[in-house]
């Protein structure tokens, strides 16, 4: 059995679709004769806690740890809480920021280059080669963001005889909240020539999206794999539906997120039909921005909302089964045509009509096409939307409103293990 080592900055009890990824590829790793041996911060400063996925973890899984200084709780001292918290995990405000919050991301996206997490790099390398001596391991993975983590790789393949496998779960550069950092342009040329070094040292890379690996073959001639996110357990429905037509949101409606067409369509069907408008529910599990309540609010859906904030991802999952139809939102931007959200992988699972809307050309419009799941609008569609709508709900009324996707078994965190440890 090849042992590998991973590193990653995000493990349990860290909460929240970061986490997911290398968590579930640990757990069923050792059934690919690949076995993991874990690096992860000592005393990591996460802004969401989940225990629930500390169940996940091989009860004999050799896991390493090291200190690392964190600048977020320096800047608690000048901040509120919520403000810190909300920064930390990268929900930036694009109207209304308070001087210390525009300061704050002057300094992370300038001072802390590529991340905040970066001062954990030296520090690790030097803890790292013994680690590799003991174990006798050969092949590393590195995990970001933050994109700090590759850098340890980076650094350890420039002293020690490793193979190093660089997984990007989100892009660099060409990320959505990247021109939201006031980068200067020699910290933006910075984040450029680091990319390019990380994406060009590495000797493989894998990658959540077609659209990324299309971006980092314009960088690098390395070779790069497509290995999604997915979901984990069995493809099951709920037959405890809600009663009420429910259209609910899993996860973060960050500033941007914020599908005005959609509310402008269920803001005249309550005006239309009544039926619908005793049903309709809009649930929001998780963050929404004030953004999103003010549309909502102004189109007049207040009554219809119900905020509940963040919870475990186990009671995530009982919603998403709960719901008559699960929405999918993400910013309407070119930048952001490669995202594939980890949770729609868990919709499909939940097998209940999926509801997205997006920017033009995007990935996750292919994925929802090709497995029948549901239907993908961009966002200035209106007419084609509200007539989804309502045959949803007509079917809805019959208590027949349901899915028949089909081949979304290839996206189970197990096989897509499997997927890993070939490229291994």
């Amino acid at each position: 059995m090849r042992k590998v080592l991973v590193i990653t900055y995000y493990w349990p009890p860290a909460g929240g679709p970061g986490v997911q990824r290398w968590l579930k590829f640990v757990k069923y790793l050792r059934d690919f004769d690949v076995e993991p041996v874990l690096y992860i911060p000592e005393n990591p400063h996460y802004p969401l806690i989940d225990n629930t996925f500390l169940k996940d973890i091989p009860n004999d899984l050799i896991i390493y740890k090291h200190s690392i200084k964190e600048p977020y709780r320096l800047a608690s001292l000048f901040s509120s809480k919520k403000k810190t918290k909300r920064i930390s995990s990268g929900i930036i405000k694009s109207k209304n920021q308070s001087f210390i919050e525009k300061i704050f991301l002057w300094i992370r996206g300038n001072l802390f280059i590529p991340d905040a997490r970066r001062f954990w790099i030296k520090p690790s390398v030097n803890y790292l080669k013994g680690v590799l001596e003991k174990e006798g391991i050969d092949t590393i993975i590195t995990t970001g963001p933050p994109h700090s983590v590759h850098l340890i790789g980076y650094y350890l393949k420039q002293t020690k005889a490793v193979n190093w496998i660089a997984d990007f779960r989100d892009p660099w550069t060409t990320i959505g909240y990247h021109k939201k950092l006031k980068l200067t342009s020699s910290s933006e040329k910075k984040h450029k020539r680091l990319e390019s070094t990380v994406l060009n040292s590495a000797d493989k890379i894998i990658v959540t999206s077609a659209t990324t690996k299309r971006e980092f073959q314009k960088i690098t001639n390395q070779p790069i794999q497509v290995i999604t996110n997915g979901f984990d357990g069995n493809v099951s429905g709920n037959q405890n539906l809600d009663k009420k037509f429910t259209i609910s949101h899993i996860g973060s409606m960050l500033t941007g997120r914020n599908p005005i067409k959609l509310w402008q369509v269920l803001s005249e069907l309550l005006k239309q039909n009544s039926e619908f408008k005793s049903a309709l529910q809009l649930q929001f599990i998780g963050v929404i921005s004030d953004d999103v309540l003010q549309s909502l609010n102004v189109l007049g859906l207040q009554n219809h909302i119900e905020v509940i904030g963040y919870v475990s991802h186990k009671k995530a999952l009982e919603y998403q089964k709960a719901s008559q139809i699960l929405l999918l939102v993400e910013i309407d931007s070119q930048e952001t045509i490669g995202i594939i959200p980890g949770k729609l992988f868990e919709y499909m699972a939940a097998k209940r009509p999926i509801l997205g809307v997006g920017p033009k050309n995007w990935e996750v419009a292919d994925i929802v096409s090709d497995t029948k799941s549901g239907c993908i609008f961009e966002y200035s569609d209106d007419i084609a939307l509200k007539n989804v709508l309502l045959d949803w709900f007509a079917q809805f009324q019959k208590g027949e409103l349901s899915v028949s996707s089909k081949d979304i078994e290839h996206y189970s965190r197990r096989e897509l293990t499997r997927k890993l440890a070939e490229y291994i």
